[in-house]
């Protein structure tokens, strides 16, 4: 999208805020919603009058709503041309759209011998970074990231009124839609100010719905080493490419008589499918353009409520508290050869998607995969791996109950060990890896069971010499006597699991 929108939005809301139209009720200690756009206001007297007030009334617990008006204004630009490559390659539907509405990427632009060009957008930013610098007496970068992770490090005490001043900025500078995603008695399970935007409007990144499908022997244009993500329900078996799914992120399709949402976060490298029914109701869902710890903010079109893609349940809005839990079902990543010789059924996402993308291997998000720079920031980060290490991760429930413990698993190192037992919590589990990299987890419960080999693909011998069968679903004997199922598991890059789930467990370091 262009700045104009968000230009617009500095003008209504300085106007507004000049009239007393957004004044908000609340205690006489707590300013109102007004003072806040006034201090964005292109009025530079009404702007200085309202951050006088501001400062009289200011708790450090305003700070993200000064940095969230901040972050949609542009700051000072070079005069020669101007780069776009933080988002170079993203699936967004315009060029314009492919701009970084952050900035994270000027100060690298802005090398010896560059003239900022100053603009009326460029020195209201200023001018509310200036006002926090004096009321905090704490100076960061130009460009929020030291902000952001300062007041991610304070008490989480945010102004009583903060959920409707999000959605108001969002909803006036972004997309009018995302005003619904934050009513003003908005419930949450997550720190507002740790969701951001993700540089698209709602559905700006298009899901596929009931995309077409071809015979795996008609899917020409994939080779044998092109990833792809596979699954299974109900003996029918689906391959969803990456370089098709990295494009538009979600699939709403129908697999084995079951509905499903096929989530794939690009930035946090998951894949999962959802079963679309949840709490006995069709559910309809999409991509807010909203981004939670770099994770996607997913959204029902029914209640507008936001879900974690990663958890698969409503975190902001009107079904939070309600229990309704998506069900998931197990993915594989792994390659197209590999997943073809393993179920020559499958069937595949055509590239007749109804969209004009560069579907080639790649493609999408190729500078960001080449990296392991972030393009949003996060609250915490581990350097035990690199951020975009892949690790296998999944939630173990403990055998006598209890909250799920996270638990990650090099991916490398499952490489190198392709029959791997660990017990976490008292339940134990068996992890499978092929020759190419493609992970599956089995639970193997009450058996005392010990796997020492892979005997031939798909197959697997115990220490007491006995032969096993490997599919999407199980792990069982050949005789069919003891069956284990499949424990529901994903591929994620480092930094996006640690960041929603800092007490993992990591397994696989040396």
């Amino acid at each position: 999208m262009t700045l104009l929108r968000v230009t617009t939005l500095v003008v209504l809301m300085g106007g507004l805020a000049a009239s007393g139209m957004l004044a908000a009720q609340g205690p006489a200690t707590v300013p109102p919603l007004d003072l806040f756009f006034a201090a964005a206001s292109p009025d530079d007297l009404v702007a200085r009058a309202a951050l006088d007030q501001l400062g009289r009334q200011w708790r450090d617990g305003y700070t993200p709503m000064i940095v969230d008006m901040a972050r949609l204004l542009r700051p000072a630009r070079p005069r020669r041309a101007e780069s776009t490559a933080e988002f170079a390659g993203s699936p967004n539907d315009s060029a314009d759209e492919a701009e970084d509405p952050g900035g994270r990427s000027l100060d690298r632009e802005l090398g010896a011998g560059a003239v900022p060009a100053v603009t009326r957008e460029s020195l209201i930013r200023a001018r509310l970074i200036a006002f926090l610098e004096k009321q905090t007496r704490r100076r960061f970068d130009l460009y929020l990231e030291g902000w952001r992770k300062w007041m991610w490090s304070l008490p989480y005490e945010p102004h009583p009124d903060y959920a409707r001043f999000k959605g108001m900025v969002y909803g006036g500078g972004v997309d009018l839609r995302m005003q619904r995603f934050f009513p003003p008695d908005a419930r949450s399970l997550i720190r507002l100010d740790e969701i951001d935007w993700g540089g698209v409007v709602v559905n700006g990144i298009p899901p596929l719905y009931q995309p077409k499908v071809l015979p795996a022997a008609e899917a020409r244009y994939l080779r044998d080493g092109h990833v792809v993500f596979g699954v299974v329900v109900n003996g029918e078996a689906r391959a969803y490419p990456k370089r098709v799914l990295a494009w538009h992120e979600m699939a709403v399709d129908t697999l084995g008589g079951v509905d499903l949402t096929v989530v794939y976060c690009t930035l946090c490298g998951t894949v999962i499918p959802y079963d679309s029914v949840v709490g006995g109701k069709l559910r309809k869902f999409g991509t807010s353009g909203l981004l939670y710890r770099s994770n996607k903010l997913m959204f029902d079109e029914e209640t507008m409520s936001l879900w974690s893609t990663l958890e698969g349940k409503p975190v902001v809005g009107a079904l939070v508290d309600t229990g309704l839990q998506m069900t998931s079902h197990a993915a594989v990543t792994t390659t197209w050869g590999e997943w073809r010789a393993e179920h020559p059924a499958t069937t595949v996402l055509s590239l007749d998607t109804g969209h004009q993308r560069d579907y080639s291997e790649g493609a999408a998000y190729r500078d960001y995969f080449a990296s392991d720079r972030l393009y949003f920031e996060v609250s915490k980060t581990d350097n035990r791996l690199k951020n975009k290490a892949e690790v296998l991760v999944m939630r173990v429930t403990p055998a006598a109950g209890g909250e799920p413990q996270p638990v990650a698993i090099v991916a490398d190192y499952l490489k190198r060990t392709p029959v791997f037992h660990v017990e976490v919590g008292g339940r134990r589990l068996l992890v499978v890896t092929t020759r190419q990299g493609a992970n599956r987890v089995y639970a193997l419960g009450r058996h005392e069971v010990v796997f020492e080999s892979r005997q031939t693909p798909g197959n697997l011998v115990d220490t007491a010499g006995r032969a096993w069968r490997q599919s999407e679903t199980e792990l069982a004997l050949a005789d069919g006597s003891i069956s284990l199922p499949r424990y529901v598991a994903q591929r994620a890059f480092w930094f996006g699991w640690y960041a929603q789930y800092p007490d993992t467990l990591l397994l696989g370091t040396r």
